[in-house]
């Protein structure tokens, strides 16, 4: 994991569909969920949406807090 991704997780908005706009660590856990049933889309986006999803799942968004407040 990479300290920049995590970075870009609480500074990068969705560019596109029903959450156009809101910070991809704002995405609701059943979104996140549907990519990775559907499959997370191609490029930098996709693996945002992925790391995002494992820290969802796994119950970690804590660790983006002190992130937020840079």
């Amino acid at each position: 994991m990479n300290p920049e991704h995590l970075q870009m997780l609480v500074t990068q908005v969705m560019p596109y569909g029903k959450y156009k706009g809101r910070l991809i660590a704002d995405l609701p856990g059943n979104y996140l969920n549907w990519f990775a049933r559907e499959g997370f889309p191609p490029g930098e986006i996709g693996r945002l949406l992925a790391l995002m999803h494992e820290i969802d799942h796994n119950g970690l968004k804590s660790l983006l807090e002190p992130l937020r407040k840079r």
